[in-house]
């Protein structure tokens, strides 16, 4: 939106009393009767920290503000229905956050925040809570008393630089979360012993992203998830990356299931087991990381999973050489390949990916040779290659690739 545009909308919404965007200015000059309030305070210094917005519906704000000035419009906003503070230097929730009746919806994602106020199971008309990369590790006892809550967005990140396998962790599940009968979505959420029985009731899921799964309790754990008649989304990450996991109980009933993301080793024969024999060509979007094929995982796969428009392929041992034969994967848009420490080249046969939008090939580290038939790859928009054997580049310029694939808008090739 043009500059001139946007103070335009923001006159007019402020005029109305629709809407004001507070970019740097004080707060105490917002007209006290807005409804909806962004806040963008350059450190907070000079910010009056009281403050009523009596008819404020929505909340935003990203940034540092002076102590009490939260607490200070909380405590008068009995109307409040979206209170959004994501990436704001927040650490603590106000507990007269339990008054606002009218709340539906809280961000706090990448916040510093350790813990919940137990205030917050009194916000019988929350529909979603998304506290994802902080530092909560517990959710508050009452939580399961919300009984409107439809998504539970929940994690901490252990590595910033996604290097380790469990960079992020789930929380750990409330004792009553069977009582969430209308959740939709539940990430991220650690497995546990008695984990699968309190799934058994959750029928309304959509996507749900299990974390730290042993092998002794995923059998338990993938018969409850099969039979979850709405299920689109999958996240499965074992506990550690030596961890072997068996997908013969992951039967799903939904026809629904497109993306399916696992995260540690599989148990043999796996790719025989209903998941892929039978579901494969539901699945739309599949990542696998950590996942030791000991083959050609490309191969195996593309027999398996016709109707993939998305594969991520990470920290995977496989066979030197990848083949993509053709007519592979004849609906795929975006091909990830990252940190395969075995792969030395890769053959692109004519007729293969003939829908391919990006290709993004990273931390390969043996190879060092130019895909063979990339140039072949007539509908690619962007091309990445980085981060692979020292030799890589040389090869590249010495071929003239760029002037073999002018049709290709984006590429960026490095080492």
């Amino acid at each position: 939106m043009h500059d001139i545009v946007r103070n335009l909308a923001l006159s007019i919404a402020g005029q109305e009393r629709f809407g004001y965007a507070n970019d740097y200015g004080a707060v105490e000059k917002v007209d006290w009767e807005v409804r909806r309030l962004s806040l963008f305070l350059n450190n907070g210094k000079g910010c009056a920290s009281t403050v009523k917005f009596p008819h404020l519906r929505t909340l935003l704000e990203t940034t540092t503000h002076p102590p009490g000035l939260l607490s200070s419009i909380l405590s008068e906003s009995k109307y409040l229905t979206v209170l959004e503070l994501q990436d704001s230097d927040i650490t603590e929730v106000p507990a007269c956050i339990g008054k606002l009746f009218n709340l539906r919806y809280i961000g706090l994602r990448r916040t510093r925040l350790c813990s919940l106020p137990e205030s917050i199971d009194k916000l019988s008309n929350l529909q979603t809570l998304d506290i994802k990369q902080t530092k909560i590790e517990k959710l508050p006892r009452g939580i399961t008393k919300i009984k409107k809550l439809r998504h539970l967005l929940a994690d901490r990140y252990e590595d910033e630089n996604k290097s380790e396998f469990r960079y992020f962790i789930g929380v750990q599940a409330p004792k009553y979360l069977s009582k969430l009968e209308e959740l939709q979505t539940l990430e991220t959420v650690e497995a546990s012993k008695d984990l699968a029985e309190q799934l058994k009731e959750l029928m309304q899921i959509r996507s749900i992203w299990i974390d730290n799964i042993s092998s002794a309790d995923c059998g338990n754990i993938f018969a409850t998830l099969s039979n979850m008649p709405l299920l689109s989304s999958l996240l499965l990450s074992a506990k550690d990356e030596n961890e072997p996991l068996c997908f013969e109980a992951l039967q799903p009933i939904s026809n629904e299931l497109h993306r399916l993301i696992i995260r540690g080793q599989w148990a043999k024969g796996t790719l025989d087991y209903p998941i892929f024999h039978s579901h494969g060509t539901y699945l739309k979007y599949l990542a696998l990381s950590w996942c030791h094929l000991g083959e050609d995982p490309l191969g195996m796969l593309a027999s398996h999973l016709s109707n993939l428009t998305y594969l991520r392929l990470n920290n995977m041992h496989s066979s030197k050489t990848l083949v993509l034969d053709a007519e592979a994967f004849p609906h795929l848009k975006t091909l990830v390949l990252m940190h395969m420490p075995d792969v030395n080249q890769i053959n692109i046969t004519d007729g293969a990916l003939p829908c391919i939008e990006g290709l993004y090939i990273v931390s390969l580290r043996k190879l060092d040779k130019v895909p063979q038939g990339i140039e072949s790859l007539a509908s690619l928009k962007k091309l990445c290659l980085m981060d692979l054997h020292k030799d890589f580049k040389t090869q590249w310029n010495g071929d003239v690739m760029h002037q073999k694939m002018l049709h290709i808008a984006e590429i960026h090739v490095g080492w």
